[in-house]
């Protein structure tokens, strides 16, 4: 909203122009030109800043009729909340605590505008009925295309429909139901070499960091199945990419500001910082993107000599014919990243819970290790059959991912002037879809919404959707067009990750005392990771 800078310097110059020429006693600085221009344009700022901060939006948007949360600062409105809570806290709040009728009103930094979609028609309208009215944000895409590469995940419009079109086949039921022997492989050799590292250590020493295991054990499971290669992080816990990843998820306060100066400062100048966080990201991605083009160039090469491609992401990409080498390294970063940083976060929730509610743990262990022989059998292996019989294990995924779906938060922008559930929104208005708030939501899950009860997904007609009168209760993978094209995949290797955990070892966490801070980043996981105490189930 506002001029922009230089059409203001513009202005500047041209009164400065015509008060020297034709009245010389307006000028504000008759002996100097300079002064004149820079006071002008300093002043014309301000009165912008005035407009945009305080004028407009708290006497004259159309927005401002809506229901609001208490406690806006004139000047930095619900910011300070929001800073100051992990990612989607303050929505999970005041979608239970604001009375609305599906759209919910906030400011952000100086007064920005933020519409908060709450109510499964409102759900409906931006992510089914108009969902291509309502964009990722310029802001977002460059930044998150920075770490993710612009692909299926950052690109809009018809792009979006090619791209998608053209990479399904790797995501399609039938191809995901062959894949379930990589998962419960990676599975089964994730929980080995969780066994063989703790040999030795003392009964009250049994403890790993469950995050790590997973974040390494879903590394090699994309690289696998997404892309024919096996990173071997499980087996190196020092691994390159492995190594890369952890300086990219784990960033620090001083990288959360400069993730906010990108709103008011061009990314180009903030690239040139010399900061550390710099330097690491530089480093990193150089990394990643080194990995993306040698396996790009691997897999030509096997295509080229006439062998058999898989039907990987990476394969189905090339074969498709559709995408350029540098399209290709920016879908790669798309899934390495969200492929398994998004699978790991979930499994360190499921973790927590059910370290929490350890007779959940029990009657689950209870049900994998009578009906999943595989667990019990060293060369054992799985078909998605098997996997899908066993109610309570689909039944703590689906309650972990409703209580702690792994990204809390996800903006959309409105292209033009429009209206949601009736209400005009403004263009170019930041939408909000915050799964951490619907997921657990009271009007739409009862009284215990934030409590983890598997139970509501047991029983006739429950096991899709927990006992909620609509799908948009749910909006851990979002819904429409834009729904996330990897939710089988994730889901899958989830289930296996976990019936191979819970199967093979009790967890209680390290710390009895221990109280849940969270770090809300693109995902939202425990602060500081998550430290569990084991103890296999069949001795060591």
């Amino acid at each position: 909203m506002g001029f922009p800078k230089r059409l203001l310097l513009l202005n500047s110059g041209i009164l400065t122009f015509f008060a020297f020429r034709y009245g010389p006693q307006y000028a504000l600085f008759p002996s100097s030109v300079f002064w004149n221009v820079a006071t002008l344009f300093l002043i014309q700022v301000l009165v912008q800043a005035a407009w945009s901060i305080l004028i407009y939006p708290l006497c004259f948007s159309p927005l401002r009729h809506l229901p609001q949360p208490p406690g806006a600062n004139p000047f930095l409105g619900h910011f300070g909340r929001i800073f100051k809570d992990p990612t989607g806290e303050p929505q999970r709040e005041w979608i239970d605590t604001v009375p609305n009728d599906g759209v919910l009103y906030y400011r952000w930094i100086f007064n920005e505008p933020r519409v908060l979609i709450t109510t499964p028609k409102a759900l409906a309208e931006v992510l089914v009925q108009r969902n291509y009215e309502f964009i990722k944000p310029v802001r977002l895409r460059s930044g998150l295309g920075r770490l993710l590469g612009v692909g299926i995940l950052l690109a809009e419009g018809d792009e979006h429909k090619r791209q998608r079109r053209a990479l399904m086949p790797a995501f399609s039921f039938r191809h995901i139901k062959d894949l379930y022997p990589i998962f419960w492989s990676k599975s089964k050799e994730m929980t080995a070499a969780m066994k063989d590292s703790l040999k030795g250590a003392p009964e009250d020493s049994k403890v790993v960091e469950i995050r790590d295991w997973a974040s390494r054990a879903t590394l090699d499971i994309i690289g696998v199945a997404g892309m024919g290669k096996d990173f071997s992080a499980l087996a190196d816990p020092s691994n390159t990419l492995f190594q890369t990843y952890r300086v990219i998820f784990n960033p620090g306060r001083g990288a959360r500001l400069m993730q906010l100066a990108v709103n008011f400062l061009p990314e180009w100048l903030l690239r040139a910082l010399p900061l550390k966080r710099n330097e690491e990201m530089k480093e990193a991605l150089g990394t990643i993107k080194s990995v993306a083009a040698d396996l790009i160039r691997e897999k030509r090469a096997k295509l080229e000599k006439g062998g058999r491609t898989d039907l990987d992401i990476l394969s189905v990409a090339i074969e498709s014919g559709g995408f350029s080498d540098e399209d290709l390294v920016n879908q790669l970063m798309t899934f390495l990243a969200a492929g398994h940083e998004t699978t790991a976060s979930a499994m360190a929730w499921a973790v927590y819970l059910l370290c929490k509610n350890p007779a959940a743990q029990n009657k689950l262990r209870e049900e994998l290790r009578a009906e999943l022989p595989a667990l019990l059998n060293p060369e054992g292996q799985i078909t998605s059959a098997d996997i899908d019989k066993l109610s309570y294990l689909n039944a703590v995924l689906n309650e972990t991912m409703r209580v702690f779906p792994p990204v809390p938060l996800t903006l959309r922008e409105t292209v033009d002037d429009t209206t949601i559930q009736g209400h005009f929104v403004p263009k170019h208005t930041t939408v909000i879809i915050s799964p951490w708030a619907v997921n657990t939501s009271k009007l739409l899950w009862g009284d215990d919404a934030h409590d983890f009860k598997p139970e509501r997904w047991l029983g006739a007609g429950r096991a899709n959707t927990g006992g909620a009168d609509s799908n948009y209760s749910v909006v851990t993978f979002l819904h429409g067009p834009r729904s996330c094209i990897g939710k089988d995949f994730a889901k899958a290797e989830f289930a296996c990750l976990l019936a191979n955990l819970v199967g093979a070892f009790e967890m209680e966490l390290e710390d009895k005392e221990w109280k849940l801070q969270i770090q809300g980043s693109i995902t939202a996981k425990p602060k500081g990771g998550l430290r569990i105490k084991l103890r296999a189930v069949d001795g060591w």
